[in-house]
């Protein structure tokens, strides 16, 4: 028994060791096995990572070579309608050029092709990118599709297309300092294209999160009939009074929309190779003029508002008005004593420099400040320009800025302080984009008290009726409004002959619902023997634009009543 046990015991023992041996041999295996699989794992980080690195040296190489990589493309954008839905601009697809140098066979040879389809392309600097070691240059951006097709047919290796997107304007230049326009990678720089970028879509360029059918279009305040309205009455003007430029602007009185504004010589978004020239200018928001007498309606109303004259105030303008070396005379002046709404309708310089004397030179500056013509407008469109003003008013600049000398401000300034005289005396910050008359009125600033806006209804209704805007009437209607002949400013100082005329109107007058302002810069006689003051050229033009659009904007002629019986019922 004790013999069984040993054995027993033995067999334990050498099957013990058995397992012993048989476990480390599986350890050990089990080892090598996991060796190897860690090997192969580093040889695919090395390859990838080989890979990779070679991807970053294309792409820093690429860079250096000034171009950009095979997966940059122009991001999509989103359509610019107007009020009613019609495109002012929007994305289409083109093609655009680029090669492989590496893989030309023949760079001169290539070249030569390229050239009998792209003649302007520049020889030596194509040359040297198509016989260099890059992996990926741009040719041309945004080919015709003709193009398109003919350098297909050359047949050419290395060379391949691209479809981009490219911003189209369908109405050319129409509305194009309003809806501005995009570089060649599709990002805004300037107008309305520059504002949607700054609003966050450049942001969602960037993070590849602007696609196409997730941009919702941005509807603006603009309706197109009356922006080619304005532009045709524009040009038309340029070429009969022979003007160096001509600008207008439309303007909804009640809620501070911009319905229509154009600045010649403008430029086409679609073709822009001249949109940085200086003449060019958005002289409308981007420019700042002396107003001349258009000015006048704004110190009228301050001394109205402030009580220290009303509709039957008489001052004397029977002689000139005489500081230091400077003589304030008026143009074809009466030589007596004016009412107030003669001192309006003869456009007397005397009889408003001594309407503002009434008041302070700190008391003028502060109503010309809260009206909103000495500081920056505030709205969406980019180019607007600061106004200026001298550092100090004397006595002298208080009367000189009483008709429109001394300060510079932009024309839509002035269209959007008129608004404010005329209805009911809230201003609002003009928009390019839809405004309700409730959202106005929660964000207008009350600037003058609603029975001095009735006083300067009146008066600019009467200004039409019997002085100097009577060339603006357009029956049933109502029409109110005020010139301004400026005397342009040459290296300092005045030159006679030289003239920045605008007229500023309203219609109807006794219940406002449009302001239009129009400038002419340096008209010249429409025919010999007449004069060009703004009452002969500015002044029709708005009556044009008045008569053409007032349909198109809603708003109803009255052949029934008489004018001056409807002024007198709103006094």
């Amino acid at each position: 028994m004790i013999g069984r046990w040993r054995r027993g015991a033995g067999r334990q023992a050498q099957g013990g060791d058995e397992r012993i041996v048989i476990d480390g041999l599986a350890k050990t295996t089990g080892g090598r096995g996991r060796g190897r699989i860690l090997m192969t794992i580093a040889v695919f980080f090395c390859l990838y990572g080989a890979i990779a690195g070679r991807i970053a040296f294309l792409g820093m190489q690429e860079l250096e070579e000034g171009g950009p990589g095979p997966s940059r493309v122009t991001a999509s954008r989103p359509d610019i309608v107007d009020r009613n839905g019609e495109v002012l601009a929007t994305d289409i697809n083109t093609a655009s050029l680029f090669a492989e140098p590496r893989r030309i066979v023949d760079a001169d040879e290539a070249l030569e092709k390229l050239l009998t389809v792209l003649p302007d392309l520049n020889v030596e600097q194509t040359w040297s990118r198509l016989k260099s070691d890059a992996g990926f240059i741009w040719l041309r951006r945004q080919l015709s599709p003709r193009q398109q097709q003919a350098i297909m047919q050359l047949g050419i290796p290395g060379i391949g297309f691209r479809t981009e997107k490219r911003r189209f304007y369908p109405g050319g230049p129409t509305a194009a300092h309003i809806v501005g326009l995009v570089n060649v990678d599709n990002k805004g720089i300037a107008g309305m294209e520059k504002y949607i970028d700054d609003q966050g879509l450049a942001d969602l360029q960037a993070t590849g999160l602007a696609v196409a059918r997730d941009l919702e279009p941005v509807r603006l305040s603009i309706d197109l009939r009356v922006q080619h309205i304005v532009r045709d009455e524009l040009e038309r003007a340029m070429e009969r009074y022979k003007a160096l430029a001509a600008g207008a602007v439309v303007l909804n009185a009640r809620t501070g929309e911009v319905l229509a504004m154009a600045s010649l010589p403008d430029y086409d978004p679609n073709n822009p190779f001249n949109a940085h020239e200086k003449d060019r200018l958005n002289r409308m928001s981007a420019g700042v003029y002396e107003m001349g007498s258009t000015f006048k309606g704004f110190t009228v109303a301050m001394a109205l508002d402030a009580g220290t004259a009303n509709l039957n105030s008489r001052f004397d303008a029977s002689r000139p008005i005489q500081i230091a070396r400077h003589t304030i005379r008026d143009y074809r002046g009466k030589g007596r004593v004016l009412t107030v709404p003669e001192v309006f309708i003869y456009s007397s310089n005397i009889g408003t420099a001594r309407m503002a004397e009434t008041l302070s030179p700190e008391a003028n500056r502060a109503f010309l400040r809260k009206i909103g013509l000495l500081d920056r407008l505030s709205t969406e469109l980019p180019e607007v320009a600061r106004p200026t003003e001298p550092a100090e008013w004397k006595r002298i600049n208080q009367i000189t800025i009483a008709f429109g000398h001394g300060v510079a401000t932009t024309p839509l300034q002035t269209a959007v302080s008129t608004a404010a005289m005329l209805n009911g005396g809230v201003l609002f910050d003009p928009t390019f984009l839809p405004r309700s008359e409730e959202a106005a009125m929660a964000s207008g600033e009350r600037v003058i008290k609603p029975e001095t806006s009735r006083m300067m209804r009146y008066l600019f209704r009467l200004n039409v009726e019997s002085g100097s805007g009577r060339r603006a009437e357009v029956p049933g209607y109502f029409v109110g409004g005020k010139t301004g002949t400026a005397e342009k400013v040459v290296n300092g100082r005045y030159v006679s002959g030289k003239r920045f005329n605008g007229f500023v109107a309203a219609f109807p007058s006794h219940e406002p619902e449009y302001v239009v302002l129009v400038v002419l810069d340096e008209p010249k006689p429409e025919r010999p023997g007449l004069g060009a003051t703004a009452g002969l050229n500015t002044a029709p033009v708005g009556g044009n634009i008045i008569r053409r659009s007032a349909a198109l904007l809603g708003v109803r002629p009255d052949f029934g009543q008489d004018s001056n019986t409807l002024l007198v019922s709103r006094q």
